[in-house]
């Protein structure tokens, strides 16, 4: 009986034929830790506002797989020693990158966690996996947490041009429908090059990295931070924070046992470290299972959960207001006094009224740098290298303040 063949083509709607090189690459996207990013979005709630954005971290881990096959031809092209190993690490440390994503993935993390980066997840599963594959990703580990010894492997993989911002940037755009995502990833690829095995870019490649800055600025807030999606966010976060209120409050609220262990718990990160059966049951939860919760909670006793799970189901979502300055006090008063009206108890205000604030920056030079490699081969920082009159509007934090609110809140009755 021969042997299956490992070497799969897929069809990408974003880049067309894509390639999974190698067995083990192969072997990884067949294990159940991989499968289950088919089961997370990767937009989270933005599908209430673009009904198109409804891939999942499983296509957006390919796809970078795949942009990351191209730096590795083009860098090889350009003269420089990279091994057939060091091409597959790379790749696995990409594919790998955010498996340790959990239901809704960014926005859920600050409330189902105790505040543990879904990147140190993804750190103690890429070891897990490293025992099952019988140390077989150990290189890939290294370029993943940055303790291998060629830099450039770690900033292809995390950096301010690595190829996670570049896919999600070229796949959230084309299925939202936000064309400013767009940001010709194929060109800044072969614009790529190496001095001390640092990343750099070619001079020739400056305005295409201007337009990678320019479209990740532009899709925040857009997309990522839409007020829409800040409501339907905070909404879904009360909703979590309630279901765990109750819990601790002894009332019972059905969930699946995995999920139902990290409402109950508030679990670290050293605790994920010391004790499997937390990282375990963490590779059970999905998006289905927080939905299948939000159906269900729609009928429990408890009003305030109730309400907002019912109102997020039927889309009626929060109200918003955004503003480059704090909000006064007079107006959030005012709000809380509109729903005190609507006969809300003061104990439950803090459920269907949120205060919060966003950021963004499109490119921090104090993390990370962007090279430009110039003619003379000196190298510089895309900032200095850059004439754009707006460099600065890149390279602010821009900060917008926002408050959410029920408005014409009807708590649902008491079942």
């Amino acid at each position: 009986m021969s042997a299956p063949n490992k070497k799969k083509i897929l069809n990408d709607p974003v880049y067309g034929f894509i390639t999974i090189p190698t067995e083990l690459l192969f072997d990884l996207v067949e294990h159940p830790f991989f499968q289950r990013l088919r089961r997370i979005k990767q937009l989270g709630l933005s599908e209430y506002v673009y009904p198109g954005a409804l891939h999942t971290r499983f296509h957006h881990a390919l796809g970078a797989m795949h942009l990351m096959g191209q730096a590795m031809q083009t860098l090889q092209s350009k003269g420089h020693a990279i091994s057939s190993a060091e091409c597959e690490a790379a790749q696995i440390a990409i594919l790998l990158h955010d498996i340790g994503h959990g239901p809704f993935s960014h926005v859920l993390e600050c409330c189902l966690l105790d505040n543990v980066p879904h990147e140190e997840i993804s750190l103690l599963l890429m070891h897990d996996l490293n025992r099952q594959f019988d140390g077989r990703l150990s290189l890939a580990i290294r370029m993943f947490d940055g303790s291998y010894e060629r830099p450039f492997f770690h900033q292809l993989t995390s950096s301010q041009l690595d190829m996670d911002r570049m896919d999600y940037l070229n796949r959230d755009g084309y299925y939202t429908g936000v064309a400013e995502g767009a940001i010709g990833a194929e060109r800044i690829i072969k614009m790529l090059d190496l001095v001390d095995d640092q990343l750099v870019v070619e001079a020739k490649g400056v305005l295409s990295v201007e337009n990678f800055l320019n479209a990740r600025r532009l899709m925040y807030w857009q997309v990522y931070l839409h007020k829409t999606s800040i409501c339907c966010e905070s909404m879904l976060i009360q909703i979590l924070r309630r279901a765990k209120f109750l819990i601790g409050q002894h009332t019972p609220v059905f969930a699946p046992a995995a999920f139902q262990l990290f409402l109950a718990e508030r679990i670290s990160l050293a605790e994920f470290r010391t004790n499997h059966t937390y990282l375990k049951a963490f590779t059970q939860l999905d998006d289905y299972d927080v939905w299948a919760c939000i159906k269900e909670w729609a009928l429990h006793d408890d009003t305030v959960l109730a309400t907002l799970c019912q109102m997020l189901l039927d889309r009626r979502l929060f109200k918003v207001i955004l503003s480059t300055e704090p909000f006064a006090g007079a107006l959030v008063d005012e709000l809380a006094g509109q729903l005190r009206q609507a006969g809300l108890p003061d104990e439950d205000l803090s459920y269907f009224l949120v205060e919060g604030q966003a950021t963004n920056a499109a490119y921090l030079p104090l993390e990370e740098r962007i090279n430009i490699k110039l003619k003379s081969g000196k190298v510089i920082d895309i900032a200095d290298a850059s004439d754009l009159s707006n460099i600065q509007v890149l390279t602010n934090i821009v900060r917008r303040y926002y408050v959410c609110w029920a408005k014409g809140l009807n708590v649902v009755e008491s079942q």
